[in-house]
């Protein structure tokens, strides 16, 4: 049983787990204003979604390998700064231009955090209760994921610029608080060889199709419930909390039942589960059917990301935060890219954008498949979590 000062160290990474999907969420529900505000159109705003998730996605390649090299602490300290800086930019910006830079930099922020506070997490917690104390991290990400467009429908009401004073806030007072981690001075620093494998590339790629796809899905439901449905930003930021809402309470349930499962029937059963529950979105023709369809969905996604987080974070020995962050780059990349695919579809025929969308799961499936192909009995025990073998390097 894990001690009260083990469990008083998790508690700042856990309050870190609300930085990332706050800041990636809390523009959706704010599309309309922020036309109106710049005079753009909706394909050019949506870039304020995409641009932070694509150099998010491509920092995150190397960034929890470097950020071990030069300590999770300092690192976690400075991007949480730069996280700061970079929110009173978009709260600030005089134009567009200004506010998709500030995005950017957001997005080259948050990649350097999430990947090391779940290393940290897997340095302090005993690998018995490892998946549980993911499914907790994953329930406060759901938590910031699923305040974001509460936070950003109402100020969407009054005024969208006050969401990113309240996000340049929360990283204030965060630094004050990092994981633990040194730099490494006298041992060999990590490398990034052992993650081009063959195994970790179908993983990512796995990863990369739900992002797009099932897991992916909130952007879509929230631009529908604002076109389709007719709601304001903040009836929009009440239906979309139902998702993150249902994760933030099933998580710990999920990080239970993932340690008693593994990894192999975990991630199948909740990669399933979510691509169907995903493709039934489209039936939500009213605000009521949509939001309790969100919210089972909501869940099935939580438990796909604490499967993907467990396993990245275990899956190299000697660079857990590398190893996570090379995932996450293939998930968040996925985030970016889905919503520039699945948009234009949306525009057309909602239901169709819904499900073609969810459909991506199946390749998720297939490539998770692949990855936790079993090669020893001891490969099916649940008390190992990194013990999924696959196919060879």
């Amino acid at each position: 049983m894990s001690s009260p000062t083990s469990r008083s160290a998790r508690l700042p990474l856990y309050f870190g787990g609300l930085m990332g999907p706050f800041g990636t969420v809390v523009i959706v529900p704010m599309f309309p204003e922020l036309r109106e505000t710049f005079g753009a159109s909706s394909a050019a705003v949506s870039w304020g979604f995409t641009i932070y998730m694509l150099p998010f996605a491509a920092a995150l390649l190397v960034s929890g390998t470097l950020g071990e090299r030069w300590g999770r602490r300092r690192t976690v300290r400075s991007t949480y700064i730069l996280f700061f800086a970079a929110s009173l930019a978009c709260a600030l910006a005089p134009n567009l231009t200004v506010f998709l830079v500030g995005r950017a930099c957001q997005g080259v922020a948050n990649a350097f955090i999430t990947p090391l506070l779940v290393a940290g997490l897997a340095e302090i917690v005993e690998p018995a209760a490892f998946g549980r104390a993911v499914g907790v991290y994953s329930s406060f990400q759901a938590a910031g994921g699923g305040l974001a467009p509460v936070i950003g429908g109402l100020a969407a009401d009054v005024n969208w610029r006050w969401a990113f004073v309240g996000v340049a806030i929360l990283a204030a007072v965060l630094a004050a608080a990092p994981p633990p981690g040194e730099p490494r001075v006298d041992a060999a620093p990590p490398e990034f060889r052992p993650l081009l494998t063959k195994r970790m590339l179908i993983f990512g790629g796995g990863v990369f199709f739900a992002a797009a796809g099932p897991i992916g899905i909130a952007v879509l439901v929230g631009v529908a419930a604002r076109d389709e449905l007719g709601l304001s930003g903040g009836g929009a930021g009440l239906l979309l909390i139902c998702g993150p809402l249902a994760a933030m309470i099933t998580g710990p349930f999920w990080g239970r039942l993932l340690d008693h499962w593994g990894h192999r029937r975990s991630s199948l059963v909740a990669t399933a589960a979510a691509t169907t529950v995903g493709g039934l979105l489209a039936l939500g023709t009213t605000p009521v059917l949509l939001a309790m369809i969100s919210a089972v969905s909501g869940a099935l996604i939580g438990f796909v990301v604490v499967v993907v987080q467990s396993m990245a974070s275990t899956i190299v020995d000697g660079n857990r935060g590398g190893a996570l962050s090379f995932v996450l780059a293939f998930r968040f990349l996925g985030h970016g890219i889905g919503p520039v695919v699945w948009i234009p579809v949306l525009v057309i025929s909602a239901p169709w954008g819904l499900i073609g969308a969810s459909a991506l799961g199946i390749i998720t499936f297939a490539a998770f498949w692949i990855v936790t192909q079993p090669t020893s009995t001891a490969a099916h025990s649940p008390s190992r979590r990194d013990a999924s073998p696959a196919i060879p390097d």
